[in-house]
C-alpha cells in the first residue's frame, strides 16, 4: 500500500538535487508535493525564497485556501559555502546563514498553522556538517547544527499542541549533485578531490539524493508515528569513526 497516499507535502528547494528526489519520491508513494523554489528555478509550482517572511505568508496563504491543510514539510532549501572562520566574510557567513537556519525556522513557524490542523510531520534537512566541525566549513557548520537543534525546539513545542505536530532532523554525507560538483570544482582537481571523498567514507562512495529521500517518506508516513526530535544519519559510515 502506498505510504504517503492523500498526504500533502510542501517541499522547499524543490528545484535541487535533494529536493527534487524528496518531492518525486513523495509522488511515487500516493502523496502529493507542493514543490517550491526561488522564481525561475525547474518546474516548481510555488515561487518561495526561503528567507522571506513575505514569501511564507503568501505561499501558505494560498495552500490554505486551496488544500485547506498540510501534512508534512520538508525543509531541503540550502546552500554551502567553503572557508573558514578567518577567511569567511560576513556577507557569505549571513547568506548562508539566512537560507540554511532562517529558512528552516520560518518554514516550520509558518507551516505549522497549517499542520496543527491534522496532525503532521517536519522533516529538516541538516548534514553530517551540523554534527561534526570541519576547519573550512565555519558557517555550513554554525547553519546547519543551528537546524539540529531548533528541530528538536520544534518537536518539543509540537508534542504539546493538539494534535500534535512531530519534528526530526535528517544528517547526509556528501551526495552526488550539483552541490559537490561545485565544491569539488573549487579544488582545482576535481576528480582526485571526489576520489578522497569516497575514500574517506566506510562504505567507499557518496550518497545519492534517493537515499535521502526514502528516509524523508519514512519520516513522514504513519510508520513513524512514534519518532520526533530525533537526527537520522545518512552517510555510509562516516561519522561513526
Amino acid at each position: 500500500m502506498p505510504r504517503l497516499r492523500d498526504k500533502i507535502v510542501l517541499v522547499t528547494g524543490a528545484a535541487g538535487a535533494i529536493g527534487a528526489a524528496i518531492a518525486q519520491t513523495i509522488e511515487a508513494e500516493d502523496g502529493t508535493a507542493i514543490r517550491s523554489d526561488l522564481a525561475g528555478r525547474g518546474n516548481v509550482r510555488h515561487a518561495l525564497d526561503v528567507t522571506a517572511e513575505s514569501d511564507w505568508n503568501r505561499v501558505t496563504a494560498v495552500i490554505a485556501e486551496t488544500s485547506g491543510r498540510l501534512d508534512g514539510l520538508v525543509n531541503a532549501a540550502g546552500i554551502v559555502a567553503i572557508g573558514t572562520v578567518e577567511d569567511t566574510d560576513f556577507t557569505t557567513w549571513r547568506r548562508v546563514m539566512a537560507i540554511n537556519l532562517d529558512g528552516t525556522f520560518l518554514g516550520c513557524k509558518y507551516a505549522l498553522p497549517l499542520l496543527k490542523r491534522s496532525g503532521g510531520s517536519i522533516v529538516n534537512i541538516s548534514s553530517v556538517s551540523g554534527l561534526v566541525g570541519g576547519h573550512n566549513l565555519a558557517a555550513y557548520n554554525a547553519s546547519k547544527g543551528g537546524v539540529r537543534l531548533l528541530t528538536k525546539s520544534v518537536a518539543l513545542h509540537g508534542a504539546r499542541l493538539k494534535p500534535q505536530v512531530r519534528c526530526n532532523s535528517v544528517h547526509p554525507a556528501f551526495l552526488e549533485g550539483p552541490m559537490v560538483d561545485d565544491i569539488l570544482a573549487q579544488t582545482g582537481r576535481p576528480e582526485i578531490a571526489r576520489g578522497q571523498l569516497a575514500r574517506d567514507i566506510p562504505l567507499g562512495r557518496l550518497g545519492e539524493p534517493a537515499e535521502v529521500a526514502d528516509m524523508c517518506v519514512y519520516l513522514l508516513s504513519d510508520e513513524s508515528r512514534f519518532v520526533t526530535g530525533a537526527e537520522f544519519v545518512i552517510d555510509g559510515g562516516l561519522t561513526a569513526r
